[in-house]
């Protein structure tokens, strides 16, 4: 029987706060108070499907991003397609 991790350090990861807001980003690392992310985007619904715009505006999206972990409802690696669309959005590089 193969057990296989819920997700790593590395992974998309889509978090789900405690305002609603869904986010897709990358996981460096985490503790017990805080996840530390990477390039985070928030998961939006468009007219053709969902779309994915920038979690900050005012901030360079490369900054390394402290999520509290008690804002944190749930974690999750990120489903194939949305991580796909997701390195597409902030790498350039499709996938």
């Amino acid at each position: 029987m193969l057990i296989e991790t819920p997700y790593k350090n590395g992974d998309t990861v889509s978090l789900k706060l405690s305002s609603g807001e869904e986010i897709v980003a990358r996981l460096e690392s985490e503790d017990d108070n805080h996840y530390t992310l990477r390039k985070p985007m928030v998961l939006i619904a468009q007219e053709k499907g969902l779309g994915l715009a920038p979690f900050m505006f005012s901030v360079s999206p490369e900054n390394k991003f402290m999520m509290r972990t008690a804002s944190v409802s749930c974690v999750s690696k990120t489903q194939d397609e949305i991580s796909k669309q997701y390195v597409a959005t902030t790498s350039g590089i499709a996938i």
